[in-house]
């Protein structure tokens, strides 16, 4: 397989919010959050299924579970409810409203690296953050002490050097196309303890041919993951196909609004050498 060399790109090549609003602004603050259902109020307090039946969680949200199986993905990341955290670019809080919780409960900590603003080059991030930062300020005994952090060209550490049990990846492609994915990588290596876990979700590109190092079409090469972040000093660990489907075969896997079939998703899991 024939890797592109990466190049930097400019940050105006695509909207640098596009991952947080496909992450949770159409399933964030539409509609009163349903009631739980009898199951969900079966869940143990503190465990992650109590924070996915949670009341905060609206019926959107939940209904996008069905294709980015956030129990499974962060069980296999391995979190547990007193890791220290990173949530990279959280955009209108789709993760951060299973994580918080989870966390807070579990006496663990989440440091949330926003986009950096204002940004001139994208205007439309300063009202995601703005959002953000009211959803938190709103409820703070169900986020506890979530400290939010910035990350984006010129932007400091994600969290306290070392401090980091897991750091998650969920917009890989959108950091490639504003040439921020190599400072991802070392932010989140300088971030995470040794022997802590980078998980990586991120529609998966076919394999063979040149990867295209701005990811236009959302999708990355597997390999080209995995060498980045090798470069960066991780060492791959596992993967998962929770989120896998057959791209060739376009098996549905759930139906949400616009998008009759869910893409093919890596689940990967590196460790930091040492």
């Amino acid at each position: 397989m024939r890797l592109k060399s990466r190049q930097a790109a400019a940050p105006s090549r695509r909207a640098l919010v596009a991952g947080a609003l496909a992450l949770g602004l159409d399933a964030c603050g539409r509609g009163a959050p349903p009631k739980p259902k009898a199951a969900a109020q079966a869940a143990e307090p503190g465990s992650l299924s109590w924070a996915l039946a949670g009341p905060w969680r609206t019926a959107a949200e939940r209904q996008k579970d069905q294709a980015l199986h956030p129990a499974e993905t962060l069980t296999f990341f391995g979190l547990q409810p007193s890791m220290t955290v990173v949530e990279i670019w959280p955009g209108a809080g789709w993760w951060t409203r299973i994580l918080a919780p989870y966390l807070k409960r579990g006496k663990g900590k989440l440091y949330a690296a926003t986009f950096e603003v204002p940004n001139p080059a994208d205007p439309a991030a300063t009202p995601v953050v703005a959002a953000y930062r009211k959803m938190i300020a709103d409820q703070p005994d169900l986020y506890g002490d979530l400290e939010i952090t910035t990350f984006g060209p010129h932007s400091g550490a994600l969290a306290p050097a070392g401090a980091a049990d897991l750091v998650l990846f969920f917009n890989l492609d959108h950091w490639m196309a504003a040439g921020l994915a190599e400072k991802a990588f070392h932010d989140a290596y300088v971030a995470l303890k040794p022997a802590g876990v980078l998980g990586v979700l991120q529609v998966r590109g076919e394999a063979g041919g040149l990867q295209d190092p701005l990811a236009a079409n959302g999708a990355v090469q597997e390999a080209f993951v995995r060498q980045m972040a090798a470069e960066a000093g991780f060492t791959f660990d596992q993967s998962s196909d929770v989120n896998a489907v057959d791209p060739k075969a376009h098996r549905p896997r759930t139906l949400l609004p616009g998008r009759p079939v869910e893409p093919d998703r890596m689940t990967l899991r590196f460790l930091k050498r040492g």
